[in-house]
């Protein structure tokens, strides 16, 4: 009974003790959370600036070789479309992995998605074939 008491009595204290540790650890993170956000902004303005240069050296080459600026202009153009479409067309098929389907398919079950057979794939996310082997990428 003495260590009940005594327990109750240090339960506040032990409390306090988390959430100050808890508060403190939250002040800490925010300011590393500004840090890291800052860090990436500068990382983002050197890494677009870099990319421009890399295109200027490249059409600079391409002028020296001979080409027309508006040529040497036009092929970068068309380098850099297809590439911002093959991200466009990769972040799209990325997306729907952003629901956790498997996820809310184990944590909500419905009888139209609990297999029917013991034959049925052990996994239908869209990383697996029919078959339950990984899906090639």
């Amino acid at each position: 009974m003495q260590t009940l008491q005594s327990l109750w009595r240090d339960l506040p204290g032990l409390v306090s003790d988390r959430v100050e540790l808890l508060s403190l650890e939250l002040r800490r993170a925010g300011q590393a959370l500004v840090q890291v956000l800052l860090l990436l902004v500068v990382a983002a303005l050197l890494g677009v600036t870099a990319w421009l240069l890399l295109w200027a050296g490249i059409v600079a080459v391409l002028l020296a070789a001979g080409l027309h600026l508006a040529w040497a202009l036009l092929i970068v153009l068309a380098v850099n479309l297809l590439v911002m479409a093959w991200a466009v067309v990769r972040v799209r098929s990325l997306l729907p992995r952003l629901k956790l389907p498997a996820t809310r398919r184990h944590l909500m079950p419905s009888p139209s998605t609990r297999p029917t057979s013991p034959e049925a794939p052990a996994h239908d996310s869209p990383d697996f074939t029919s078959a339950g082997q990984p899906a090639a990428r």
